[in-house]
C-alpha cells in the first residue's frame, strides 16, 4: 500500500477550494455585470456562450439544492483534507463559508430559496438584457 503525500493531498483540497471560490465570484458577478454591463454599454455581457454558460452555471447549483446534493467540488475537497489529516468541515460550501464569514447559520431551505431567487434573477436578465443573435 503506498501513501501519498499529506502536503500534496492538502495542495489539490486548496486548489479544489480556489476552483470552487472562482466558480461562485463568477456566478455571483457574472449577474452583477450583466445588469451592469447593460447600463455602461458593453457588449460582451450580451455574449450568447457567456450567457448560456452562467445561466447553466447558477442551473447546476440550484438543482444539487433542490436535490439536496452537496457539490462535488465540497466532496473532493474534503476526501483529500481526511486523507491528508487534516480538519474538514460539514455541510455544503457556501453554509460552510457564509457560517465563517457572517456567523450566520441557516437551514437548509434558506440557502435553497436563495440560490432559487438568484436564479430567477439570471433568468429575467435573459429578457431585460437580450443576447445577441450569433453571426453565421
Amino acid at each position: 500500500m503506498t501513501t501519498t503525500n499529506p502536503t500534496l493531498l492538502l495542495l489539490l483540497a486548496d486548489t479544489i477550494l480556489v476552483l470552487h471560490v472562482l466558480f461562485v465570484v463568477f456566478v455571483v458577478s457574472g449577474l452583477l455585470a450583466i445588469y451592469l454591463g447593460y447600463c455602461l454599454k458593453w457588449h460582451w455581457v450580451s455574449n450568447r456562450k457567456f450567457r448560456i454558460l452562467h445561466l447553466i452555471a447558477i442551473g447546476i447549483v440550484v438543482l444539487q439544492s433542490w436535490l439536496g446534493v452537496i457539490c462535488p467540488l465540497t466532496i473532493w475537497e474534503m476526501a483529500l483534507r481526511e486523507q491528508a489529516g487534516a480538519a474538514t468541515y460539514t455541510g455544503s460550501f457556501i453554509q460552510h463559508w457564509l457560517q465563517y464569514l457572517l456567523y450566520y447559520s441557516a437551514p437548509n431551505w434558506v440557502f435553497i430559496a436563495l440560490y432559487t431567487s438568484f436564479a430567477c434573477l439570471v433568468l429575467l436578465s435573459w429578457y431585460l438584457v437580450p443576447v445577441r443573435a450569433t453571426r453565421g
